[in-house]
């Protein structure tokens, strides 16, 4: 096996090792349940130092359970209330968001895979319209599972520094949206932001679209350029 690994192109060994590093993403995702998870998080709140523990193993697990990053800012605003909870929890969504953004990155640099070249040209095309910036803070604005917009920048090779950026303003409204539903809850559950859901979804969503309305109407008046000429 070792000289099989060896002799395969850099591409197909990438290739290789994503797919792996998906069955095990997806494999977690099916066995560990938010519930089952977050049901210890009561018997450690009274603890200040075992709360915190409880709350870094959850988000070393959020990636590859594929948990939305307000799913901990839920528990984090419960144990931590507003003050303390928001920024610990948008430091949460950004530092949790790096492995796979990193891991999708890797894996997309110089592979000629043709599905993996087929998803950079799609978020390529994204973010070259919307820029970098402000390409991941639509994204991440949007009702989008916040994972695969970190899939998205990686393998479009978005710099770090944007990506976290993006990460950082796109998730400030979710996030302080569901720390103020935790420090609300009089008993931890993993059922979400309730019902402030719907209304910050419309209000996100609306957000995102009015980041790119320029770059949209620009990408399109080029193209309808293009046509004419």
């Amino acid at each position: 096996m070792p000289v099989i690994w060896e002799v395969m192109q850099p591409g197909t060994r990438r290739s290789l090792a994503g797919v792996g590093l998906l069955a095990v993403v997806v494999a977690v995702a099916l066995t560990l349940s938010p519930d089952a998870a977050i049901g210890a998080v009561d018997a450690a709140a009274d603890d200040p130092a075992t709360f915190l523990a409880v709350v870094a193993a959850l988000y070393l697990v959020r990636p590859l359970a594929l948990w939305p990053p307000t799913l901990v800012a839920v528990v984090v605003g419960y144990g931590l209330g507003i003050a303390a909870g928001v920024p610990v929890a948008l430091a949460g969504a950004v530092l949790t968001s790096v492995p796979t953004y990193a891991a999708a990155r890797w894996v997309g640099a110089g592979n000629d895979c043709a599905p993996v070249e087929r998803l950079a040209s799609v978020g390529g095309g994204y973010f070259g319209s919307a820029g970098d910036l402000r390409g991941v803070v639509a994204a991440r604005l949007a009702p989008i599972p916040a994972d695969a917009v970190s899939c998205a920048a990686g393998l479009s090779a978005v710099p770090l520094r944007a990506f976290a950026l993006g990460v950082l303003v796109g998730e400030l409204p979710w996030t302080v949206a569901a720390v103020v539903v935790g420090s609300s809850l009089s008993t931890i559950t993993a059922r979400g932001l309730g019902g402030v859901g719907l209304p910050l979804t419309v209000a996100t969503t609306a957000a995102a679209a009015f980041l790119l309305a320029g770059p949209a109407y620009t990408h399109f008046t080029e193209e309808d350029t293009a046509v004419v000429n």
